[in-house]
């Protein structure tokens, strides 16, 4: 998760409070100490650190009376003073109708502007994918005549995530060439055209008029600007200098997997009141999440973000992907190899496992191991893989007996290129998720005891989907990891959550 350290450190200091007999002076200043060492290290500016601790022990003070709960209250002003410490002041649904005023069917033209470096031309793409996946038809304009091998990088990128591209090499204007791909574009029906411009070493005349330029040629509906999260605290000069030149409509802040100075990054374009629509976090195109305020302090101390993790389900199961009969079969205790295989390949469209996991409540921020991601993933394709090698009716069978009969177990462990024992680690994890969902002989699976309101709590999704869903993450989870968290039923106790219960 982005800022995990960060996180991992807020949490420590608040349960320090948790654990203390008496909440008195000394128990609040050490928490708060914490605190503010943590922030510091991460590169946030010592008069937001400062005004964040005399706010929190104001409203300690002012909140103490008979009866209320004081450490709730000290985790409550620590929630809220982180998101104040965030917060740009905009109104977030105006943030949202901001974002979301692009119309689907008419041209949306987007223009990119940021310093040279900070990933701008990778951040087109990712936004580009985004929106695609959301339905949009995207398209990608090269304007960077500055930087030798800016279009090459744009055309490489494009073409990666099947999208449509312009650029030139001989033409040098790129006010002319934005231009000229943008009515290309607008021509060919496409709904959202992103022109990447040029960047700068640093922050000069010759750049901020060339943006003017290419404004004035395209006339963009949004000015997004690229800001490099690495650069910390400083990010406050570069963020006031481009909106005071450009319109800037939102900022996205990219580099913020893992680096120590992203919280000053996030907090010092706050404060120049320019809202964060999306963060960065890796080069990978699923390596880029949508930033907002309480949903991700949430994640930062470990509560969760339930909203994007349902967003991210309904991303990748739609709700008529899971047919009436199949369900109705599962519910039987029917549940197939093939159905598992689909609910393998949901898995790897959901992107990186901890920035998922991230978003569940409970699940602490230094439980995901460090490469656990990329292990999850191989494991996964490793199963895929066997998978193939299957026949039909091994892929539609629910009898166990079947797929381990040896002459099987060797010819589909030897077709797929990996050991026997890999195909019996396969075998353990359709067991193990079977009973997960559909329970023993006595009933009990996820499928059984589906809540009854779970469909309206959760905003009309599908609720077969979402019982489906949970068992996806018991899935995604490294063992270890699924062990630590205290086993599937830990997941279970999580669906009463969702519920309100």
């Amino acid at each position: 998760m982005v800022l995990q350290e960060l996180g991992s450190q807020i949490s420590k200091a608040l349960a320090s409070v948790q654990e203390a007999s008496v909440i008195d002076e000394k128990v609040l200043d050490a928490c708060l100490k914490e605190i503010s060492t943590a922030l510091l290290q991460a590169d946030v500016n010592i008069k937001l650190v400062f005004n964040m601790r005399s706010n929190i022990k104001k409203r300690v003070d002012a909140d103490t009376g008979a009866g209320l709960n004081k450490r709730k209250i000290i985790e409550k002003a620590v929630f809220d003073e982180l998101c104040s410490m965030l917060n740009s002041g905009i109104d977030p649904k105006d943030i949202k109708t901001k974002k979301q005023d692009l119309k689907k069917g008419k041209p949306n033209v987007v223009m990119f502007v940021g310093l040279q470096g900070s990933g701008k031309t990778t951040t087109c793409m990712k936004y580009a994918h985004f929106h695609k996946r959301k339905g949009f038809k995207p398209a990608m304009v090269c304007a960077d005549t500055f930087r030798a091998g800016a279009f090459d990088q744009l055309k490489q990128n494009a073409t990666k995530a099947s999208i449509p591209f312009y650029g030139s090499y001989s033409e040098t204007d790129p006010a002319k060439i934005a231009e000229i791909g943008v009515n290309k574009f607008k021509e060919g029906g496409r709904d959202l055209i992103i022109v990447d411009t040029s960047g700068r070493h640093k922050q000069e005349e010759a750049l901020f008029e060339e943006m003017r330029q290419v404004s004035a040629s395209v006339q963009p509906d949004l000015v997004i600007f690229v800001m490099d999260g690495s650069i910390g605290q400083a990010a406050f000069d570069q963020a006031k200098a481009f909106k005071d030149t450009v319109e800037v409509g939102s900022v996205i802040i990219t580099k913020m997997d893992g680096h120590a100075k992203g919280g000053g990054a996030l907090s010092a374009v706050a404060a120049t009141k320019s809202p964060i629509m999306f963060l960065g976090t890796g080069e990978h195109m699923d390596e880029f999440e949508g930033f907002e305020t309480k949903a991700f302090v949430g994640r930062l101390l470990g509560k969760g973000d339930w909203t994007g993790f349902m967003d991210k389900i309904k991303d990748v199961v739609p709700e008529d992907s899971m047919k009436e009969e199949i369900m109705d079969s599962i519910q039987k205790g029917n549940f197939t190899m093939r159905i598992l295989k689909d609910q393998l390949q949901n898995i790897l469209k959901m992107g990186p496992v901890g920035q998922v996991m991230g978003m569940i409540p409970g699940f602490a921020n230094n439980m995901m191991p460090k490469g656990s991601d990329k292990q999850s993933e191989v494991r996964i394709k490793k199963f895929m893989t066997m998978m193939d090698s299957m026949t039909e009716k091994e892929l539609n069978t629910n009898d166990i007996k079947l797929l381990q009969q040896p002459s099987r177990m060797a010819r589909i462990s030897r077709g797929a290129g990996h050991r026997p024992a890999d195909y019996q680690e396969l075998l353990e994890e359709f067991k193990r998720l079977k009973m997960l969902i559909c329970g023993g002989k006595g009933g009990g699976g996820m499928m059984k005891n589906m809540p009854k309101n779970l469909q309206k709590g959760m905003a009309g999704m599908n609720p077969h989907n979402m019982q489906m869903s949970m068992a996806q993450m018991s899935r995604m989870l490294p063992p270890n990891v699924l062990k630590q968290m205290g086993g599937p039923a830990a997941l279970q106790g999580l669906m009463r959550q969702m519920e309100g219960k």
